[in-house]
């Protein structure tokens, strides 16, 4: 059962979200149709899909330090693959939706802001396989797991950068020429999620897709989504209540789409 403040949220999502008949966007009718509403099958899926099942049966305990948002943020704590396995990896409708995004637009820089297991990272890195894929990781037992899972589904064009994400996306922001594509999931607050956004931004260029978790996590997440969306360098937004994404396409009417998911 979602929380009283997330199912408040969804109801509004459901009310104002369009279906197919209500795009008038070429450019969105042609993702929402063919990438978002897409339901066939990829061997990738299979493959990580069996990876987080015997994940979410690993009793195994690590030590854990809570870089995120909440009450619990800068606490060690031992914590087992399983409970990891549930509570940090997107589910597969969505994460499966991240691959599909990535194999559509074929970015070749691709920053993942939140690594966790590895999971969702798997997924980005097996939707173009001559990308660059950075995954960003506090927590370093977290990270030596994730490694672990991308050496068994062989993805050696993902490179790790563990520590606070605060130090560690600036510095490797400068080392790349530009961003084609970020998943922000590395912090549910307002101000570090506004600073990463804009620290992005500085690398970004007219295709970049940028993709937020969590829209409606808290009110602080709900105030971020709203000030992004309200960003001068924003032209387009698709919230899909789960994520959402962002492009740069001045080419294309400033717009912002509510599609049901």
């Amino acid at each position: 059962m979602l929380p009283f403040h997330l199912a408040a949220n969804y109801l509004l999502y459901r009310l104002r979200a369009f279906k197919l008949h209500g795009v008038h966007s070429p450019f969105v009718f042609d993702l929402y149709q063919n990438v978002i509403l897409h339901e066939g099958d990829y061997y990738s899926y299979a493959l990580i899909e069996e990876l987080r099942g015997a994940l979410l049966l690993e009793d195994r305990a690590i030590p854990v330090t809570d870089f995120g948002a909440g009450p619990k943020a800068g606490l060690k704590k031992n914590r087992t693959i399983s409970y990891i396995a549930r509570t940090s990896a997107k589910p597969a409708k969505y994460a499966q939706l991240l691959f599909r995004l990535v194999a559509h637009f074929q970015p070749t820089t691709i920053f993942d802001l939140g690594t966790s297991l590895g999971i969702t990272t798997s997924y980005l890195a097996m939707g173009n396989r001559e990308a660059n894929v950075y995954t960003f990781e506090g927590c370093p037992s977290i990270a030596s797991e994730a490694k672990t899972n991308f050496d068994k589904l062989g993805l050696q064009h993902v490179q790790q950068v563990i520590g606070n994400l605060d130090d560690t996306l600036p510095q490797q922001l400068q080392q790349v020429e530009q961003l084609d594509f970020a998943f922000f999931d590395g912090n549910h607050r307002y101000e570090p999620t506004m600073r990463y956004f804009e620290d992005c931004l500085s690398k970004h260029h007219e295709h970049t897709v940028f993709v937020v978790d969590d829209l409606y996590w808290s009110a602080e997440m709900k105030q971020a989504w709203q000030e992004i969306k309200k960003h001068p360098q924003v032209c387009q937004t698709i919230d899909l209540f789960y994520i959402g994404l962002v492009f740069f396409r001045k080419t294309q009417p400033k717009e912002h789409f509510t599609l049901l998911y």
